[in-house]
């Protein structure tokens, strides 16, 4: 597994794979789990080569101390990516994705800005600049990102698509814990009381997709949700959105197309995110 650091060694990396047919890319802020491996299985599927990306991405956190609590293990990235088969691993610095005087930004104007982006101000600017400046860097054939980033997954698809980038989004879907929450590197920094709680989160998604499936409207799954996360003292619901998939807009009433169901939520001082897609 080839290690590259600068721009240059990264693309004559990828023009020397190019040479065995499709390149996939999988782009990480490191601190792997089973996930992050479950989309490096579904790029080597379908490309000859997978190449990875390890960049803990300041542009994306709001908040200066979450950027310095989140958790970095480089070397134990290194191994899994080896281990799954990954061909190439692009490991930048921050002066390299932003060097003095840059100032060009990427955003989805109306998807950054709601849900989730509602939540976290500029946290999807950050995440649209530095997957362009990465697909621009390694220029692959397609890219894979993991549905339980719903609303990021919807902002790279509509980037992709307004900018004309000739890749491939592919969505992979949610890797869970025994116990139904869903794996992220944040899950680390929860503290153990805070760890047995969050997967209240997934009880309170599959409690609304079943009032859906029962038939009730939207705002009856929404209630549901609010009760159950209620009897959970650790977790503080910071989000709740039913969206129409087809393009983001709020679900209500009765819903007869696929929805997204979207919930963030407050454990500690580690918010964490999750979603579910309904078919009524």
């Amino acid at each position: 597994m080839l290690i590259c650091k600068t721009v240059s060694e990264a693309r004559r990396a990828v023009a020397d794979l190019r040479q065995r047919g499709s390149v996939g890319l999988v782009t990480t802020m490191g601190a792997l789990h089973a996930g992050h491996i479950a989309l490096v299985a579904a790029a080597r599927a379908d490309h000859a080569s997978v190449v990875a990306t390890i960049f803990v991405n300041p542009a994306q956190f709001g908040d200066p101390a979450d950027l310095a609590k989140y958790p970095r293990t480089e070397d134990a990235d290194l191994a899994m990516l080896r281990d799954a088969g990954v061909a190439m691993v692009f490991l930048p610095t921050a002066d390299l994705i932003y060097p003095p005087g840059h100032e060009t930004i990427v955003e989805t104007t109306h998807l950054a800005n709601i849900l989730h982006g509602a939540v976290r101000p500029g946290h999807f600017r950050g995440v649209a600049t530095v997957v362009t400046k990465l697909f621009n860097i390694v220029q692959p054939d397609a890219a894979y990102f993991g549905e339980k980033d719903y609303q990021q997954l919807a902002v790279i698809r509509r980037m992709v698509a307004d900018l004309f980038i000739p890749v491939s989004i592919h969505g992979v879907p949610t890797v869970r814990d025994d116990d139904g929450l869903a794996l992220s590197s944040r899950n680390v920094r929860l503290t153990e009381g805070d760890r047995a709680a969050a997967p209240v989160l997934h009880r309170a998604l599959r409690s609304a997709a079943d009032t859906i499936h029962a038939g009730g409207t939207i705002e009856e799954a929404a209630q549901s949700i609010h009760e159950i996360v209620a009897t959970e003292p650790r977790a503080s619901l910071r989000g709740l959105d039913f969206v129409n998939v087809a393009d983001f807009s709020p679900a209500t009433g009765d819903p007869t197309d696929p929805i997204g169901i979207m919930i963030s939520a407050q454990f500690g001082d580690v918010l964490l995110i999750d979603q579910k897609e309904v078919t009524p």
